[in-house]
């Protein structure tokens, strides 16, 4: 329906040109007749001639052309099809002129040529042939430009499924590890339990619920890796330093959600679980007029070295950077006992999708 008004327009600016070129053409040629009444005649020849056109164009739109295009072995005859009906178009003109255009619009004031003389037919195949193939040249463009716009909705629903799965990602030894902490101070009757269990749920509320978003504020995202963080922090107790620093001139600005948690969560598996001494995880986030600043470090022992250049979550956060921000830089670093990720990301530029 979207094109119906498209093809009500060219059809109406066709016709008036049409029309104006009638006029223009008779009123040269008869003499006797008002310019009032030669105008109104005008009209109605316009019309009359536009039927067999509008009826060929859209044959030749909807069935002629896919036909030829499509039937490997029937192409030949289809296209015989197209002429004849091109032909028959040509001498249903003709016959228009003389039968009705003629006696009723000039009021047979007309000078007619021969229904089928080779100028007046030389002159209606262009004329149909015009008429068809703008037609056709304006249905074909309006239909690429829906393909574009059906190929840039599939991407964008691919990307946002993508995203949501990356979004969605936690590592299982996280839950496993956590609930088994939580039953170890149930079973102690310990006065954190209440308040571990409500980190945990508020933590995976937001995961199901709350990430399907396209923004938050920063300030939420620094709620959800300080929940995560108060969760790990359990399960290692004094051999676990942690610290968080933040420095924010706009706790409101927006952010894709759960955009650092994959690189915390990789610090505690990759780093704090695989050390057998005392570990550290320094987590700095600076924000200054939508620029972020964003590193992690974590200590690491040298066996583990190797094991930190492909990991998951540094891929994770690699790729949602890529889907939705086009001003950012992500590196890491593996020194001596630590490794170490930098992220520097213009918030301004979200949108890259």
């Amino acid at each position: 329906m979207k094109k119906l008004p498209i093809h009500i327009t060219y059809w109406f600016l066709y016709l008036s040109l049409k029309i104006l070129i009638e006029y223009l053409w008779v009123k040269a040629v008869i003499t006797t007749i008002p310019a009032n009444e030669l105008a109104g005649g005008s009209v109605l020849a316009g019309i009359l001639y536009l039927i067999p056109e509008i009826v060929f164009a859209y044959y030749l739109l909807n069935i002629g052309l896919d036909r030829v295009i499509k039937k490997g072995r029937d192409r030949f005859f289809y296209f015989l099809e197209i002429v004849l009906l091109l032909c028959v178009t040509i001498y249903s003109m003709r016959l228009i002129a003389h039968g009705l255009v003629a006696p009723y619009a000039y009021q047979n004031q007309l000078p007619l040529a021969p229904i089928l003389g080779f100028q007046r037919v030389l002159l209606l195949l262009v004329d149909i042939i015009f008429s068809a193939g703008l037609l056709i040249a304006i249905e074909f463009g309006m239909r690429q430009l829906e393909y574009k716009e059906r190929e840039k909705e599939l991407i964008r629903e691919k990307m946002n499924t993508e995203l949501q799965m990356l979004r969605n990602q936690i590592n299982p030894h996280f839950l496993f590890n956590t609930l088994n902490n939580i039953y170890a101070l149930t079973r102690k009757k310990s006065d954190k339990a209440p308040e571990v269990v409500m980190k945990l749920s508020e933590l995976l509320s937001f995961m199901l619920y709350k990430s399907s978003v396209d923004t938050i504020t920063i300030q939420e995202e620094i709620r959800v890796l300080e929940d995560y963080i108060e969760l790990e922090k359990i399960r290692y107790n004094e051999r676990l330093t942690v610290s968080f620093t933040k420095q924010i001139d706009d706790p409101s600005q927006r952010i894709i959600p759960l955009l650092f948690l994959p690189l915390v969560e990789n610090a505690f598996k990759h780093g704090v679980s695989e050390s057998r001494f005392d570990s550290f995880v320094h987590i700095d986030l600076k924000l200054k007029d939508g620029f972020l600043n964003f590193s992690i470090e974590n200590s690491i022992e040298q066996k583990g070295t190797e094991i930190q250049y492909g990991n998951i979550g540094l891929y994770n956060t690699r790729r949602q950077l890529e889907l939705t921000y086009h001003d950012h830089h992500l590196q890491q670093q593996t020194l001596m006992d630590a490794f170490r990720i930098h992220l520097d990301l213009n918030l301004l530029s979200y949108g890259k999708i």
